[in-house]
């Protein structure tokens, strides 16, 4: 295994990184460059089908093991703990408000399918193998965050009314959890036979569909950054250092029940990505107070760029070093 500081050169090389980085500085810098929005929105369908249905065939190839069922014991306690330790973090070096630090802990329990996408290309090229049933495992962990949000805000009415009803369905019914597990379900029944259909697809057509779409989330993060009143340097420190701390725990749970490298690797990247789709459109639901400008610039425009350029390979890294 190549040292950290390889790891991160060869993470920044990437077309994938390179071209995140071309969007922020063009975004930054108020270039005119911009991916129309339904082009977006397709962009990020074909990642998910195309992520989904790999990972079910994988998945169908290796049947169900005892690693899984790890991973996924693993992946819903750091889910719904990260949080409360977030909220914790938050209510000591910040000025924010019960809702508003609620909203935002629980994007740091949730889970980026994107940072989720780099991080394992990023193992793939460095040759380190993981289960495929990890798809699997990234869906688990979208929602406790969600329930973890609403009982450190108090559990008020709006997010009962929100469990019982608009909320339920956002989290259930939230589109890239649809499409991923549906894509994994299609990809685990129809197995390899279906993967010489696909293949293609999945694979070539994958590269390039997602170097369009991370040139889009550089200039979304990058003009989310520049517009961005409400955010203090302590916050921006959290942004950075929770995501740090959120893959150590991961690493420590991996060691402690014996996952493979591979899959440790995978649930730290996981653990220390913040979402910024399912979870910020449970909010608005859930707790319409919270202040967007905080929750969603943090995730989106400081701990979304760290893991993709730096996090990622440093994860990686931590993991060789501990587990192997």
């Amino acid at each position: 295994m190549v040292d950290s500081l390889q790891l991160a050169l060869t993470n920044l090389l990437t077309p994938a990184i390179l071209f995140f980085l071309l969007g922020f500085g063009a975004g930054w810098f108020k270039s005119d460059l911009a991916v129309p929005e339904g082009a977006a929105k397709t962009l990020a369908l074909v990642l998910m089908l195309s992520i989904g249905f790999k990972g079910g065939v994988e998945a169908a190839r290796a049947g169900l093991s005892p690693d899984f069922l790890k991973a996924a014991g693993v992946g819903l306690t750091l889910s719904f703990g990260i949080p409360i330790i977030a909220f914790g973090v938050l209510k000591v070096i910040s000025r924010l408000d019960r809702t508003t630090a609620a909203a935002t802990a629980a994007h740091y329990g949730s889970v980026s399918i994107v940072t989720f996408v780099a991080g394992t290309e990023f193992l793939r090229v460095s040759g380190v193998p993981f289960g495929g049933y990890m798809v699997a495992v990234v869906a688990l962990m979208e929602t406790p965050a969600i329930l973890s949000a609403l009982i450190l805000a108090g559990g008020g009415a709006a997010g009962r009314q929100g469990l019982r009803g608009e909320l339920f369905r956002e989290v259930a019914l939230n589109g890239s959890v649809v499409l991923l597990i549906g894509a994994f379900l299609v990809g685990l029944l129809s197995g390899d036979a279906g993967m010489s259909k696909m293949e293609v697809f999945v694979g070539p057509v994958f590269q390039g569909v997602l170097v369009l779409f991370l040139l889009d989330m550089g200039l979304v993060a990058a003009r989310r950054l520049s517009a961005a009143r409400s955010l203090t340097l302590p916050l921006i420190a959290f942004a950075i250092c929770m995501p740090l701390l959120s893959s150590m725990l991961s690493l420590g749970l991996s060691l402690a029940l014996g996952l493979s490298p591979g899959n440790a690797a995978v649930l730290a990247i996981l653990a220390a990505s913040a979402s910024y789709i399912a979870v910020p459109a449970a909010m608005r639901i859930a707790l319409p107070d919270a202040d967007p400008g905080v929750y969603l610039t943090l995730s989106l425009a400081v701990t979304f760029p760290f893991n993709l350029v730096f996090g990622i390979p440093l994860y990686t890294a931590a993991t060789a070093a501990l587990i192997g």
